[in-house]
């Protein structure tokens, strides 16, 4: 009779052990999905899933059943483990030595310790791990038995609920029934641009709503003017200079360097040279205005960025590459027309970055690969280049000329589109870099006739 006691409660904390990891395994699968994943399953029309739906709109119910559940299974366990492992345990304990009431304390010692162990790995270690790999397949396969228990147990589960609810309010705080659903900016965008497509959304005010959600996915390299196009003045040079340089160049700050941009002093700015007295700007040197600037990894995200540059009284920051050299500079403006597009005042040169003419479209080499496809609707492969003229130096594969042309590699599938494809012509030249580019799209005889010209 013993014996077959001892294997039912054997069996039994086993059974019980696995009811725990269920609960758990409810519990876990339930907090770790998402509203949005729960409802597109749901739209299949499978009884799982509107189980799996139901239980997810009643989280707080569900949770508390679950515990629950967990709570008395736990409590059943260590009533039946404990005592059929510490007889068992017993016997060897007096075997090594050991007198009856010794083996009796130190039995029941170890019996807690393995029967807690086994519950803990197996009942909710292990099923926790499995719910938060798997959410969706284990809220599925839960949902069923868990809709039932709380069916059966929802006096005790209002119960418990209302007592949490009362101390919680009591706290200043509202329970939440369900959890709130985050949408990641993937998403947001996908709706924003399906809200304007079907009217439900102004079209500019979608396009910025875009754009703003795009911002914090680039990167500083991706933000800011590359080093290029940065107007430099030397720590040697004097108030003067700052004042014919912003003259010129229509820029209030400018960095000092020693040499180049890989040794920065500072910034000025131009309204510092207004502090100083007229006969005095031609004698005072950079280097003593110059004002120390953040420094920006070119990998660090727009949001970050945007907090150091608000952060510094000049509004800029330099942008450094892996390799510690200067890579470019970001500036408040640069941040902004990112998002609303390109802001020009009066001191800003009439050259755009983008100019429709005729049925082409004469783009800046230093547009990016997106803003490109934005613009003109050509899409790029990927490959290693940032911008349009790195595009065209990598098909060229050389230092081009002005005139010279290019067929451009399709984004969808690597080659050109049976329909046509596009042309890029060379327009202008700053030195070696490819400073403007005619973008052309033309039909699948010229890329042909062009392709054959080229060989």
């Amino acid at each position: 009779m013993n014996i077959w006691l001892t294997i039912a409660s054997l069996i039994g904390f086993v059974g019980l052990t696995v009811g725990t990891a269920f609960f758990v395994a409810a519990e876990f699968s339930l907090t770790a999905l998402e509203r949005s994943t729960v409802d597109a399953d749901a739209r299949n029309g499978d009884r799982r899933a509107k189980q799996v739906q139901r239980a997810h709109r009643t989280l707080s119910f569900q949770l508390s059943g679950a515990q629950l559940g967990i709570t008395i299974t736990t409590l059943i366990t260590g009533y039946i483990a404990e005592p059929v492992l510490a007889r068992l345990i017993t016997p060897l304990l007096t075997r090594v030595g050991l007198g009856e009431a010794a083996a009796a304390g130190v039995s029941i010692t170890i019996a807690l310790f393995i029967a807690t162990s086994l519950s803990m790995v197996y009942g909710e270690l292990v099923p926790k791990r499995i719910a938060l790999s798997k959410p969706l397949p284990t809220a599925r396969f839960t949902a069923g038995m868990q809709t039932l228990f709380t069916a059966v147990f929802k006096w005790a589960i209002k119960a418990l609920n209302g007592s949490a609810n009362w101390v919680v309010r009591g706290l200043g705080i509202e329970p939440a029934e369900e959890l709130r659903s985050a949408r990641s900016p993937q998403e947001l965008g996908s709706l924003v641009r399906t809200s304007a497509k079907r009217g439900a959304l102004d079209q500019r005010t979608a396009w910025l709503v875009d754009r703003s959600l795009q911002f914090g996915e680039r990167t500083a390299e991706e933000l800011m003017t590359p080093r290029v196009k940065i107007e430099t003045l030397e720590i040697t040079d004097t108030v003067a200079d700052l004042i014919a340089a912003a003259a010129r160049t229509g820029y209030s700050r400018f960095p000092v360097v020693d040499g180049d941009l890989d040794d920065t002093a500072g910034i000025v700015h131009i309204k510092q040279a207004f502090t100083l007295a007229t006969n005095g700007r031609r004698k005072t040197k950079l280097s003593l205005l110059a004002q120390r600037v953040p420094v920006v990894p070119a990998s660090l995200d727009g949001d970050e960025v945007l907090e150091r540059v608000r952060a510094h009284g000049l509004q800029m920051a330099l942008v450094v590459d892996e390799y510690g050299g200067t890579a470019g500079m970001v500036t408040l403006e640069d941040l902004i027309e990112e998002i609303l597009g390109d802001v020009r005042d009066e001191h800003d040169f009439a050259d755009v970055d983008v100019q429709k003419v005729g049925g082409s479209w004469s783009c800046s080499g230093l547009l990016r690969i997106d803003e490109v496809a934005r613009a003109t609707g050509y899409n790029a492969p990927e490959g290693e280049y940032e911008t349009l003229g790195g595009l065209v130096l990598t098909e060229l594969g050389r230092i081009p000329d002005v005139g010279d042309e290019v067929v451009l590699p399709d984004g969808v599938s690597g080659e050109d589109d049976d329909d046509g494809g596009w042309i890029a012509r060379v327009q202008q030249m700053d030195e070696r870099r490819i400073d403007r580019v005619l973008l052309t799209p033309v039909p699948a005889d010229v890329i042909a006739a062009k392709r054959v010209h080229d060989e």
